[in-house]
């Protein structure tokens, strides 16, 4: 069982870019770079950027771990996961993802990441959760996270970015 593994990143991205986009390729070559460092990929388990790092990972041998929600009624989950937990709503499903994730890795995306981001952000802040790595891949992000952290400033410090999978495998791996 997957699940029995302590070296699981959770990454967040949209479900929009098809097999060719820069961001489906970027996932892809994340999910890649992970597994080989012996990191287990979980995310939504479904299209995009989730597929694209799921397949990633499954290229180099790695573990990987979906987590969808029945409320979507979508298609069903990519074909590249190990191990699929289904969760009944959304809120569910956040959560079993941040509860998986020893550290996030966020991706560009729309609505539905930027509060995956501001909720695992702000439960590291306020410690409702232990710290753990959050790491913002490219800069996307950028612009978000300054204008977020006028209010609270020290919650800048718990937010990393990078510019490659393998500065994202690097920053995992200090801690």
């Amino acid at each position: 069982m997957v699940l029995e593994d302590n070296r699981i990143v959770t990454i967040f991205g949209s479900s929009k870019p098809l097999e060719g986009d820069n961001s489906y390729r970027l996932a892809y070559d994340l999910g890649l770079t992970l597994a080989q460092a012996g990191w287990t990929v979980c995310n939504g388990g479904y299209q995009g950027t989730m597929e694209a790092a799921a397949k990633g990972a499954k290229a180099a041998g790695g573990k990987t771990i979906g987590v969808t929600c029945t409320i979507f009624g979508r298609s069903g989950p990519n074909a590249y996961l190990d191990e699929v937990i289904e969760t009944s709503d959304l809120f569910e499903r956040v959560r079993k993802l941040m509860d998986l994730g020893r550290a996030y890795v966020v991706l560009p995306g729309g609505s539905g990441t930027l509060v995956e981001l501001a909720l695992v952000w702000e439960m590291v802040a306020k410690r409702l959760i232990p710290p753990k790595p959050i790491v913002l891949l490219s800069r996307f992000w950028e612009s978000v996270i300054e204008a977020a952290a006028i209010e609270r400033p020290r919650s800048r410090d718990l937010v990393r970015f990078a510019e490659t999978p393998a500065d994202v495998a690097h920053t995992l791996a200090e801690g």
